[in-house]
């Protein structure tokens, strides 16, 4: 979808929509084709724009509107979303969202390689260069429409996902981070096995830091979205914590001897963070006991690395020609 829309120069904004859409609610003994749609907006400027080239367009791809042999109708559904901009901007996000679920170009812009967690702002945030100048329209569409917004940090060059629709970005983005980091055809299984084990552990740690800040603060699953975080979990030390201060990386094994395997991006950041850094060993054996705790080193960097207690064992080398 998101590759046929490339040529439109502009998608519209709420106040255009919201104009268009309850223009055809009271119209609707009057049959519109296209030519008539553009005419109501001829010479027009709304949000200091005067090319609507592409809103229409838009409008049918995500069943807004409707087309029936050359009659534009509005979508019934929507009738009763038409009562205020904010409502309608609520609903066109929705049907807006529906209609890029399995769109490949969607999914490219929305991949877990351009998100990452903004600790200041305990939010999922994308970056600019995700969009490309190819994709600017659609950008500015979900700017318009609330969906991201300016990062308030003008140095940093990405934007802020809107909390008010996460629940979107988990319907139709999450599914498919989901399935990438799967991998190749041949360790599929297996990795789906994997990844069925850490997303059990990192619900569990979920669950567990609620609890143990009483229920007070929203904790972050910042592995759901992004995969080079180099944490899991974004939490609080305490429950009057203001800003997030515990970022857990979530580690599940089986039987008697704690185990994991430590990426060289989680040891970096927790190189970093140091006493902001915690490890949270999950035994999966476990974990389904009413009074299990995981095991919880701060630190790891001083409290694993250098200490005899824990044997340490290189599992991969990086060996490069040297010229």
């Amino acid at each position: 979808m998101l590759r046929e829309l490339r040529k439109y120069s502009n998608f519209g904004t709420p106040n255009y929509f919201f104009e268009l859409l309850t223009t055809l609610k009271k119209n609707q003994d009057v049959s519109f084709r296209r030519r008539d749609i553009d005419k109501l907006f001829f010479n027009k400027i709304i949000d200091d724009r005067s090319v609507f080239d592409g809103c229409v367009e838009l409008a049918l791809k995500i069943d807004i509107l409707n087309n029936s042999e050359g009659l534009i109708t509005l979508n019934t559904g929507i009738y009763n979303y038409l009562n205020s901009v904010n409502q309608m901007v609520d609903k066109f996000n929705e049907h807006l969202f529906q209609a890029l679920k399995n769109d490949d170009e969607f999914h490219n812009i929305f991949c877990s390689e351009h998100l990452s967690h903004d600790i200041i702002y305990k939010s999922l945030q994308i970056n600019n260069a995700a969009f490309g100048l190819k994709y600017s329209n659609f950008k500015q569409l979900l700017i318009d429409f609330k969906t991201i917004k300016n990062h308030p940090t003008p140095q940093i060059n990405c934007f802020i996902i809107n909390s008010r629709y996460k629940r979107l970005f988990d319907k139709s983005v999450l599914p498919e981070i989901k399935k990438r980091k799967i991998g190749i055809e041949e360790f599929r299984e297996s990795m789906e096995q994997k990844q069925i084990y850490g997303e059990e552990a990192e619900k569990f740690v979920l669950n567990f830091e609620t609890k143990r800040l009483n229920q007070k603060k929203k904790i972050d699953w910042v592995a759901e979205y992004v995969v080079n975080a180099g944490y899991d979990i974004a939490s609080y030390d305490n429950e009057y914590d203001d800003n997030q201060n515990r970022f857990i990386e979530v580690k599940s094994y089986e039987g008697d001897t704690p185990y994991f395997f430590w990426s060289k991006n989680e040891y970096e950041v927790a190189k970093v963070k140091k006493n902001e850094y915690w490890i949270y060993l999950v035994n999966r054996k476990e974990i389904n006991k009413k009074s299990y705790h995981p095991i919880m080193k701060q630190n790891p960097f001083e409290s694993i690395l250098k200490d005899d207690e824990w044997d340490k064992q290189v599992d991969k080398y990086k060996i490069s020609l040297i010229y």
